[in-house]
């Protein structure tokens, strides 16, 4: 029999639910100001300048991401995982290349990312290719980490069905185990993946809505092009 109280406190009504999220309040603190005509002619110092100044800012995991993919339908997808670089090839995650968006990304090769940190109001957008790094790198990227993400990339197979807690439970156990007594050994579908942007948005909120939108294009020919949106 269910507690009714408890339920309630748990699952609020559609109209509680609603006073909840209209209550919310957006950016309730002072943001940053950026001047468009001072970005650099790329966009990858302006970003590593972004995230120093969102981790100074107290942002929490500022390198948590949200990536977009297609299945085989062209349906989206989208999930969060975590930024592992950012460079002059562009922006480095990595998977399994056996779970959903390792299928996704083998089929259709592009993807999105989306950055936000609302410490500074603040999001990244990116769109462009998603090519795969060499075995060579994805097995240096898995070993940089730590002992927990090695556990994780040999526990079970990721985006599978299984078939209870209990059971995840048993294989992460056996998985921490064999991560701490051969931390060398091989996630053999381990893959490091880079998104080599064709375009890159920064976004910088205003109280007053007079949100800035920079975006860098980069055309076929090479270089980069800068627009400046409307909001």
């Amino acid at each position: 029999m269910t507690d009714d109280t408890t339920a309630l406190h748990f699952s609020p009504g559609p109209l509680a639910f609603r006073d909840l999220l209209h209550a919310q309040r957006v950016w309730d603190t002072e943001l940053p100001s950026f001047d468009p005509e001072s970005a650099p002619s790329a966009p990858a110092p302006l970003f590593h300048a972004w995230f120093a100044e969102a981790f100074a800012a107290g942002q929490p995991e500022p390198h948590a991401m949200s990536l977009a993919t297609a299945d085989a339908e062209g349906l989206p997808d989208v999930r969060t995982l975590l930024l592992h670089d950012a460079d002059e090839r562009g922006f480095h995650f990595a998977t399994h290349a056996t779970s959903a968006k390792g299928h996704q990304l083998a089929a259709r090769p592009h993807a999105a990312l989306g950055f936000y940190w609302p410490a500074q109001g603040r999001q990244v957008r990116v769109r462009g290719p998603v090519v795969r790094c060499t075995p060579a790198e994805s097995h240096a990227d898995l070993h940089a980490r730590s002992t927990g993400a090695l556990a994780a990339a040999l526990t079970g197979s990721q985006s599978e069905v299984v078939g209870s807690v209990a059971e995840l439970h048993r294989a992460a156990d056996a998985a921490w185990d064999r991560a701490r007594a051969e931390p060398e050994t091989e996630a053999p579908t381990w893959t490091r993946y880079v998104v080599e942007p064709a375009e890159v948005e920064f976004f910088q909120g205003d109280a007053r809505r007079r949100h800035i939108r920079l975006r860098y294009r980069r055309p076929e020919a090479g270089g980069w092009t800068r627009e400046l949106l409307w909001p």
